[in-house]
């Protein structure tokens, strides 16, 4: 979806920019302008840049891991998942900011095996304990040589609503648009432990192309 032909946008932004558009228009047209308007008028642009939606170049290499999200890393290690899979992983964490875009892609090419959505509270999602505790959808998806990974959308202080466009059984491709967090969250992302990681503490990441790590092909895919 394109704002005035030209802005991609996310479509579930369009009922809260539609909102925020007419109190700001209304505000302008039978009041005075003062600080109110003005406000309004950046809580429409915060809006619309919020729910921004821009094209991505995704890395074809097919054993590359991409970034599902736009954030900074917060967590490398090695964990044990114990939602899906109950073994011990490299486990990668995104935290996406206010300002960050977030939608968020699929890391690898393959096929959805398992989705498990959790209610929970709204931790600061830079937090460990929003990992446990929060709002949560974890997702298994299985690549063609059998290799397994789990990235999990997590809602944060402020993300009340996570959104998935994904349905068990289905195939999705690396960099496909597979849903998006409202509003400030995290993504985890689980790997086999022979995974070679490519990123650092820190490091900025962009969902649909930056490499996060490197997952050994099995086979042909």
């Amino acid at each position: 979806m394109k704002l005035l032909g030209f802005i991609p946008l996310a479509r579930e932004g369009l009922i809260f920019i539609l909102i925020s558009l007419f109190f700001t228009i209304i505000q302008t047209l039978f009041f005075s302008f003062n600080g109110f308007t003005v406000l309004l008028s950046l809580i429409t642009l915060f809006i619309i840049c919020f729910f921004r939606n821009p094209d991505r170049t995704t890395p074809k290499d097919n054993d590359s891991i991409i970034s599902p999200a736009d954030g900074t890393v917060i967590f490398i290690g090695e964990v044990i998942e114990n939602q899906l899979l109950k073994r011990k992983m490299k486990k990668i964490s995104i935290f996406m900011s206010v300002f960050n875009v977030h939608v968020n892609r699929m890391p690898l090419s393959g096929t959805i095996k398992h989705i498990l959505y959790n209610p929970g509270k709204f931790f600061n999602a830079a937090t460990p304990k929003s990992s446990l505790e929060n709002e949560q959808n974890a997702i298994l998806v299985e690549r063609s040589d059998k290799a397994e990974i789990i990235f999990i959308q997590i809602a944060g202080f402020i993300a009340r609503r996570i959104v998935s466009y994904l349905t068990i059984g289905n195939s999705y491709q690396v960099g496909e648009r597979m849903g998006m967090i409202r509003f400030g969250s995290r993504l985890d992302v689980y790997l086999p432990l022979d995974s070679e990681v490519k990123v650092k503490l820190k490091d900025k990441t962009r969902s649909g192309e930056t490499i996060l790590a490197k997952l050994p092909l099995k086979g042909t895919l």
